[in-house]
């Protein structure tokens, strides 16, 4: 057999107009949707959808509340959580932002990066980054800064002087 003898093919679809007939089937299915969805229960048609994928609502979160000061203590020793300062100035600072009710702090421990400055007992700094934290927080409160569920102590991101962090936060109204 000669290349003469074979039949001649007849020339086939380029492979992006496939996906362009794809793309815009979902785009008019989208549309199409959204028509169809007026005056619907849109709860219902969201956990009809979530059913039909098989996933779950996800808990409503609240938003992350937006930095507008911060504050700081430094100068702790390597190694150690106890406080090298009285928070006299510290916590005068936090009673006046927490007066707002739509405000909170975020106290958050760092540690300096070295292997000298770990919790002695377990080796970790994020422990003793936690300890640093946590003295700040119960110095506000026996120096009387109190805000129910409005002081919550965070993870630190990184790692720098030896310190703590405390950041005020707006949240808006609660509801």
């Amino acid at each position: 057999m000669t290349e003469d003898e074979f039949p001649v093919t007849a020339p086939g679809r380029p492979i992006w107009l496939m996906t362009l007939a794809d793309l815009a089937l979902l785009l008019v299915g989208f549309f199409v949707l959204i028509q169809a969805t007026q005056g619907v229960d849109r709860k219902a048609l969201a956990k009809g959808l979530r059913d039909g994928f098989g996933t779950s609502a996800a808990a409503p979160s609240a938003p992350d509340p937006m930095a507008v000061a911060s504050n700081a203590v430094f100068g702790f020793a390597a190694g150690k959580a106890a406080l090298p300062v009285t928070p006299g100035v510290l916590s005068a600072w936090a009673r006046d932002a927490l007066a707002d009710p739509r405000v909170t702090i975020r106290i958050a421990g760092i540690t300096d990066g070295t292997l000298a400055d770990i919790d002695p007992l377990t080796g970790s700094a994020a422990v003793l980054a936690a300890d640093r934290a946590r003295a700040v927080a119960a110095a506000l409160a026996s120096a009387g800064v109190k805000a129910a569920g409005r002081i919550t102590i965070v993870n630190a991101s990184g790692t720098g002087r030896r310190g703590v962090i405390l950041t005020q936060s707006f949240v808006g109204d609660h509801p």
